[in-house]
């Protein structure tokens, strides 16, 4: 069933067999199992991205909808047990989850690449240009011909990392002379809009490789000195210590401008690119909300030159107060400090309370250690949101367990609003509210309780609290 206010097909139960003849006509279908929007934060913050890439993929992609509230059958069937589950089908069949990006622009160019084959075929110099004169970076294999063992290795990396890179390949030696590949190999192709002096625009990979090579070849060169970070591709940028400049970047308006902040990182990069650090650069608008919730940077504190931050894989993050001088001086002593370790962390805290008598004790970032870490204390520390009914419900419970052990000076029943503050490395806070129990003498050992002990009855839950004698 077609709505006719939305590119996206809605599939019902009662039409169910409907949706195999949808699924099998086209190549790939994008397929978002949700609830009621109404009833799910995250549905409802996908839904205009979805509806908006639908649009724009109409008549290369189909994007589906199934509403599981009403249509189980068909979502028990795919096994969907959370919520929105987006999953890939080829021709008729179950081809894979979706684990891309969930902005428009995200799924639209995620799709595009699963729409099409695994690597497109290049037969002349003209498709080679085409190809290469991209957004984002392309990867081409140059071999002898269509049966050498070495294309069918490429295919099948080319198979495996499609939703992440561009791949091309062609049987012309004479495209990779070029590029001073005499020989069967692969080229990488960094985006045209990133060309800069400070770096090759490609780097070749000579001789024989395996899948697994190809993969280690692209991961240590796909992104160069600098890249451009994005909504898109920042998950993947920050498995690694980044630093990332922030300005009003835009390469499809304003290249040259763009690249003039670029470069000036970029020759401060040089100097230190074999230091473990990688540098990226980002729109300032883009990220503009994380920018002060995770830096406490104000909209106001924003201009044209560059704000820089670095996060470490530890989830540590630093923020250069000395403003972005031309000259990149202040970059390069902002640097110095970071790998002499002399910087202070920024965290985000809010103020210490002024009474803390309570029989829950209120934990904000900057007394974590003090309070939950304290090695002589057994801690339950509550993280919560303040407009989480589950946490609400909670409440009364948690705080009579506080009333009930606030005669024993080694325990302390704790919370923290975990919204408002830094959640310390260690804790995995996916959801509200999530409960930990920290033991004395043991304090790099936090064990993750359900919260529903605390739903089901009353006091006798205070038995958790003893674990660390049976543990």
């Amino acid at each position: 069933v077609i709505s006719d206010y939305s590119p996206v097909i809605s599939v019902h139960s009662s039409v169910i067999s409907d949706y195999s003849p949808v699924i099998s006509v086209h190549s790939s279908v994008i397929s978002d199992y949700s609830p009621v929007i109404s009833v799910c934060g995250h549905c409802k913050k996908l839904a205009p991205e979805f509806e908006t890439a639908a649009k724009r993929l109409k008549g290369i992609v189909t994007l589906a909808k199934v509403d599981c509230t009403t249509n189980t059958e068909v979502c028990g069937r795919f096994g969907v047990n959370g919520y929105p589950t987006l999953k890939i089908f080829r021709n008729g069949e179950e081809s894979s989850s979706y684990d891309g990006p969930r902005s428009a622009d995200g799924i639209v160019d995620y799709m595009k690449k699963q729409a099409g084959p695994d690597s497109v075929s290049l037969h002349n110099e003209k498709d080679l240009e085409t190809f290469i004169n991209h957004f984002d970076a392309s990867v081409v294999g140059v071999f002898e011909s269509s049966d050498s063992p070495q294309l069918v290795e490429f295919l099948k990396g080319a198979n495996l990392m499609r939703d992440k890179f561009r791949f091309a390949h062609t049987t012309d030696l004479q495209l990779g002379l070029r590029y001073d590949l005499p020989s069967e190999g692969v080229l990488l192709f960094r985006p045209p809009r990133l060309a800069s002096m400070f770096e090759e625009s490609v780097v070749p990979h000579r001789g024989p490789f395996s899948v697994t090579a190809l993969r280690r070849f692209i991961r240590d060169n796909i992104y160069g000195i600098c890249p451009h970070m994005t909504k898109e591709n920042n998950d993947q940028l920050r498995k690694r210590d980044l630093l990332t400049a922030y300005y009003d970047l835009d390469y499809l308006h304003n290249p040259k401008g763009s690249n003039y902040w670029r470069n000036r990182v970029m020759k401060v990069a040089s100097q230190y690119s074999s230091r473990g650090l990688l540098f990226s650069v980002a729109n300032r608008k883009d990220f503009e909300d994380e920018l002060e919730e995770d830096y406490g940077l104000g909209t106001s504190e924003g201009s044209e030159v560059p704000f820089v931050t670095i996060r470490n894989r530890a989830g540590h993050k630093y923020s250069m107060r000395e403003e972005f001088t031309r000259d990149g001086k202040s970059l390069e002593r902002f640097l110095e400090d970071y790998f002499a370790d002399r910087l202070k962390r920024y965290i985000k805290s809010e103020p210490v309370p002024a009474n803390n008598n309570g029989p829950v004790k209120v934990v904000v970032a900057d007394t974590f250690e003090e309070i939950v870490n304290d090695p002589e204390k057994d801690v339950l520390i509550e993280f919560y949101a303040p407009w989480c009914g589950h946490c609400k419900k909670l409440e009364p419970k948690y705080t009579e367990l506080g009333q009930e052990l606030s005669g024993d000076p080694s325990i302390v029943i704790a919370k923290m609003d975990a919204t408002a503050n830094d959640v310390p490395l260690g804790y995995d806070v996916q959801g509200f509210p999530t409960i930990y129990f920290v033991p004395a003498g043991r304090k790099d050992e936090p064990k993750r309780y359900e919260v529903i002990w605390f739903f089901k009855g009353s006091l006798g839950n205070i038995e958790l609290l003893n674990h660390k004698y049976s543990a």
